[in-house]
């Protein structure tokens, strides 16, 4: 083949052919190759007759080129016979051309976006008698307990995304601060409210994976009947990097707290994540897919939700307090059969000074990327979406689920 520099290098492939079972074309020892300078991508290769069939991906018009022909007389890319001819030094070639997709993508910011409230539990007439009851005065977990009772995610069966937690008390009018401290991993947030007042959030920065809070509170009147409300981002668990440091063993929630004026007990505590917790839903999306917000646990982020009587609203508009905004829109694709095409959400900061929130990205129930203001890039761009893989030519889509800083519509509200 003779000397390449380095770039010319990069447009050739040496692809494994198909050897005896069971390694077929994989871990072979004895596999016999092709050696194709063909650009951008190329997959696959195998023989039929006296044709070297190949599978592969352009993104410009190209001449392939086989080195060292294994035996072919014609060449065939994708399906379709190229053009070929043997050379002095044996290389089977042939011209591919390329032709401009055309594809059109919608604009988002044309949509015509519904929005609905994605935190009634700061509601006074919110009800959550079907939550779990952080009851559990052990737990498994190696870290000893700092409450009364376990308020460790993972204790009532809740190990991603989303935590809420809500804390029952009466009032003395003694209250003052309460101090929390929440764990959630790197990159977590976690916000608080007294019934529907915001008194403070943790943002959150990349090295930290816990956090000590302390937050002033309204004045409260000896009797008031109280509810703490505290949304926890949780990142998921830590990665064993080094044996016996049990890592991934770090819980996720509430490790201690404190309300001037009342012993710990004083608080009676629910908790709630994503629908059915270890016992999840969706089975085709996976374990990993939702967490406990509202709109995650009614399944609004799966496609055809019931917006007949939501309120229009945008993402790039916002809300005016502090929450959590579910938005949805359903837009429609039309890709070209025979493309690739890679899609991607960017999210960039364009408000000065950049406020502290938070966006979470479901596309056909989904979950395709989060960001954090802090926490993650300054832009983000989330995982791509193929014409070929998750998204089908000519399919509705929906993009939903933006929020700053539950499930089947057929179920009661939990």
């Amino acid at each position: 083949m003779g000397s390449q520099d380095r770039n010319d290098a990069y447009n050739y492939w040496v692809l494994d052919l198909p050897s005896k079972a069971p390694t077929d074309r994989f871990a072979s020892p004895s596999a016999t190759s092709a050696i194709v300078k063909a650009g951008y991508l190329m997959r696959t290769a195998v023989i039929h007759g006296e044709t070297l069939v190949l599978v592969g991906d352009l993104n410009a018009t190209t001449t392939i080129e086989v080195v060292g022909n294994p035996g072919c007389s014609q060449l065939e890319f994708n399906g379709k016979r190229i053009s070929s001819g043997q050379e002095e030094k044996k290389v089977l070639s042939g011209t591919v051309k390329y032709h401009v997709s055309g594809a059109k993508i919608p604009s988002l910011a044309n949509l015509d976006w519904k929005y609905i409230d994605s935190l009634p539990e700061i509601q006074s007439s919110y009800d959550d008698s079907a939550w779990v009851s952080a009851n559990l005065k052990s737990t498994n977990n190696p870290r000893a307990l700092t409450t009364p009772t376990s308020l460790y995610a993972s204790d009532y069966g809740f190990n991603t995304g989303n935590l809420l937690f809500r804390g029952h008390f009466t009032a003395t009018g003694a209250e003052k601060t309460f101090s929390l401290e929440t764990q959630g991993g790197s990159a977590f947030g976690a916000s608080v409210w007294l019934d529907s007042t915001f008194v403070g959030s943790w943002p959150g920065i990349d090295k930290d994976g816990n956090y000590n809070s302390t937050f002033t509170l309204p004045n409260l009147k000896t009797g008031q009947k109280c509810v703490l409300t505290v949304l926890i981002d949780d990142m998921g668990n830590n990665e064993d990097f080094t044996v016996g440091t049990d890592d991934a063993k770090q819980p996720r929630g509430i490790l201690a707290y404190n309300l001037d004026g009342h012993a710990q007990s004083d608080i009676s505590w629910k908790i709630t994540g994503n629908l059915g917790g270890e016992d999840y839903r969706d089975h085709v999306r996976g374990p990993l897919n939702e967490g406990g917000l509202y709109a995650e646990r009614q399944g609004y982020h799966l496609p055809r939700p019931p917006t007949g009587n939501w309120k229009g609203g945008k993402p790039t508009d916002g809300i005016t307090k502090a929450g959590v905004a579910f938005y949805t829109a359903e837009f429609k694709l039309d890709m070209p059969d025979g493309y690739d095409i890679p899609l991607a959400f960017n999210f960039a900061n364009t408000t000065m000074p950049v406020p502290d929130y938070r966006v979470q990205l479901y596309v056909n129930g989904y979950q395709f990327g989060k960001y954090g203001k802090l926490s993650f890039t300054p832009a983000l761009l989330c995982p791509s979406l193929t014409s070929s893989s998750l998204i089908n030519p000519s399919q509705q889509h929906r993009s939903p689920k933006v929020f700053p800083r539950s499930r089947r519509y057929s179920q009661l509200s939990r």
